[in-house]
């Protein structure tokens, strides 16, 4: 391609609301435009870059032996209200109706789609297992779009749907997902983690999250030093956590305390003389239902934070809230005096797992400015415990005993084992090999193909701009003449041009100063540049290496040669 001819409008500055790189560099460079509130354009250079992921993605999906399919962005309201997720999946869905009022919904994601496609075609088991994929565009309403094409309402997935007789089928496709994303992200070169996830509004027993590690991650992932155990912080375990300090040393009782509502626990361990660690604390919300709402507590040790989506996970609220104190008393609780003892079955309240059976601790007593102490936890139900807590830098891996700690990281794709909850939702059902009657067993793979663009960015740029890799270049090679009115400068470049890869080699003719050129260059980061300059006349041209930014100088008769081993 002649730079000449390709649209591609670079700036020098970016949109104010632009804060990654990513975003910068898009925009800067002319990958994409903006259209509106998280929703962009693919300019030729972009698409390129977006083709080229594409490419890999379907090719490893298809030699995965999964089949492609396409699948509308409008989709019926019914078969969302069939599967029970039109009423709870929030704001973000976008519903709409016709002209003849009929309701419809723009997919955030096909799973009521899809097992609305094979239900009463797959009628058997020896029609199983079946991979579905699609590669297409989704629409989620985010309530603030930000961070360009990582947090858009517009944007590309690859979205796959398997279908099984059994869990043990379903693992075994669950696996070989695994494996076949692990072949994408090396082959697009990019440092990556699988880590233990939480499933979120799919559903599920259970997830993994592949996540490129980047220092503008917007997920915090657990990691271990000791082996390879990494899990997104929504869903990490730990060891159970111990304490080297001596513990309250008393029989069951009562003490006055009295406390501030704030810095409560602190003003407690201090009183005490003792750890937070041997301390309880209470962390009281607001739980918001389809069509009700709750006043729930929570308990922890004194030292350890409240992890949200577990809580939610706990109750099964679709959010959780801030209460305030009116609120929290006529619910039963004691503001500030909060503790598990004493708490009758007509509240509602979960304990952190850990906390089961342990000893010499020191919680609220329910009473204005009174806390016990001694408190054994013996006496609750096993449905009350919960994993309740957020693991922090240096907790101990549940695993192999090794030191926890947290990276940053951004998600580029998710697989689920979706188990039967749609197919019985929606009726989906098949005779299994005893010629009983069931639902099939799900599971739910997918990829941010437009979102792997931003990403690219993320992981490798620098001050002045993008540095793409050879796997997702635009092009490979910027061939810049530094004086196009030089009818011998001019003449090599376009032999040199003519004889390589044009979908390869990008000839910068532009009739620009030289420094523009260059700023060109580094700003949309092709992985080489040659620089055919005054040099020539000497038997020399200058490449330059992206990520280095380093130039060498090349005899003139040796630049075909080397060229040819740049772009293969």
């Amino acid at each position: 391609m002649r730079f000449s001819k390709l649209y591609a409008p670079t700036t020098k500055d970016a949109p104010k609301d632009a804060s990654l790189p990513s975003h910068k560099f898009l925009l800067r460079g002319g990958f994409v435009t903006q259209s509106g509130s998280g929703l962009y354009s693919f300019l030729p250079l972009g698409k390129i870059v977006l083709d080229k992921i594409r490419d890999v993605v379907k090719e490893e999906m298809d030699n995965s032996g999964a089949q492609e399919i396409q699948m509308g962005v409008v989709t019926n309201a019914e078969l969302w209200k069939q599967s029970g997720r039109y009423d709870v999946f929030g704001k973000e869905l976008c519903r709409l109706k016709d002209r003849k009022n009929n309701e419809f919904v723009l997919g955030p994601t096909h799973e009521e789609v899809v097992v609305d496609i094979v239900r009463n075609i797959l009628t058997s088991y020896k029609q199983l297992p079946l991979h579905l994929y699609q590669i297409t565009t989704k629409f989620r309403d985010e309530a603030r779009p930000r961070f360009g094409l990582l947090r858009g309402r517009e944007f590309i997935m690859k979205d796959g749907y398997s279908f099984h007789d059994s869990a043990e089928s379903l693992k075994d496709e669950f696996d070989h997902m695994e494996e076949t994303y692990r072949r994408i992200f090396t082959r697009l070169g990019l440092d990556f983690r699988v880590v233990d996830a939480d499933s979120g509004a799919i559903g599920g027993s259970g997830s993994k999250e592949f996540m490129v590690l980047a220092d503008n991650g917007e997920d915090d992932i657990i990691v271990c030093d000791g082996c390879d155990y990494s899990a997104n912080i929504e869903a990490a375990k730990r060891a159970k956590r111990t304490c080297d300090a001596e513990p309250p040393e008393a029989d069951f009782a009562k003490f006055y305390t009295p406390t501030p509502v704030k810095d409560s626990i602190n003003h407690i361990a201090e009183f005490f003389k003792v750890d937070k660690f041997y301390t309880i604390k209470s962390v009281i919300k607001k739980a918001i239902y389809k069509d009700s709402e709750k006043i729930i507590s929570f308990f922890v040790r004194g030292c350890d934070t409240l992890q949200e989506t577990k809580a939610l996970n706990a109750c099964g609220a679709l959010e959780l809230v801030d209460a305030n104190e009116d609120e929290v008393r006529d619910a039963g609780f004691n503001p500030g005096f909060c503790g598990p003892v004493g708490l009758g079955d007509d509240v509602e309240f979960y304990i952190d797992s850990e906390l089961k059976e342990e000893k010499n601790l020191i919680c609220g007593a329910n009473e204005e400015n009174y806390h016990f102490v001694g408190v054994s936890m013996f006496n609750f139900k096993d449905s009350r415990y919960k994993d309740l807590v957020q693991v922090a830098e240096g907790d101990i891996c549940p695993n192999c005993g090794g030191k926890l700690g947290v990276t940053k990281g951004i998600e580029v794709g998710h697989i689920f084992q979706l188990g039967q909850k749609y197919a019985s939702a929606m009726e989906a059902k098949f005779l299994d090999k005893n010629g009983k009657t069931q639902p099939f067993y799900m599971g739910c793979y997918g990829i941010g193909v437009s979102r792997l663009v931003a990403v690219m960015i993320e992981a490798s740029h620098d001050e002045k701009g993008c540095i793409w890799n050879k796997q997702t270049a635009p092009y490979l090679l910027d061939i810049i003449v530094s004086n196009i009115k030089d009818e011998e400068q001019m003449g090599f470049a376009n032999e040199l041009y003519e004889k390589l890869d044009k979908k390869k080699v990008l000839l910068d003719d532009r009739k620009e100063r030289f420094g523009f050129k260059m700023g060109d260059f580094e700003l949309l980061g092709f992985p080489f540049a040659l620089i055919i300059g005054k040099g020539l006349k000497d038997g020399e041209v200058e490449l330059v290496d992206r990520k280095t930014l380093e130039k060498r100088k090349i005899k003139k008769d040796e630049v075909e040669s080397l060229l040819e081993e740049i772009l293969s």
